[in-house]
């Protein structure tokens, strides 16, 4: 389950410091939106449809059906989500191992039902059709 969350948030730890960024305070605003929706799916644990909604990028680096057993075994025990704060958002148009686009990497800092303190790095890009999509999610 890590390994697949951490290929799939393959900008979680190096973008943080060391990719190209600019201020992009309306692109922050949209993929800050954009993920709190899909958020709202992988929290109602509706994972098959979080992951239709995601880009299509992160669409083609895991299947469906590996998605989805990856987060039933390692996010639903986890338990209900009690809050979620966003905690930093950054736009990025380079991510390690991604190509080149519009990203902006999300921080939240969460408490769920069975774990009081963690946080959440999610990753929406600009898809190809204009719309911010999650192309990648990590928990820590």
């Amino acid at each position: 389950m890590k390994r697949m969350l951490a290929y799939l948030s393959f900008a979680a730890a190096a973008c943080l410091s060391g990719c190209d960024s600019a201020s992009n305070p309306q692109a922050e605003t949209a993929a800050v939106a954009a993920a709190q929706t899909w958020l709202s799916l992988v929290d109602g644990e509706h994972y098959a449809e979080s992951w239709e909604q995601a880009a299509q990028y992160f669409r083609g680096a895991v299947p469906k059906e590996k998605w989805v057993q990856t987060m039933q075994s390692g996010r639903k025990p986890f338990g209900k989500n009690l809050s979620r704060e966003l905690k930093s958002k950054s736009y990025r148009t380079t991510l390690p191992g991604a190509p080149d686009g519009e990203y902006v990497v999300i921080q939240f800092t969460v408490s769920f039902g069975n774990k009081k303190s963690a946080v959440e790095t999610v990753t929406p890009m600009l898809d190809k059709d204009g719309q911010w999509r999650v192309s990648g999610y990590f928990m820590k």
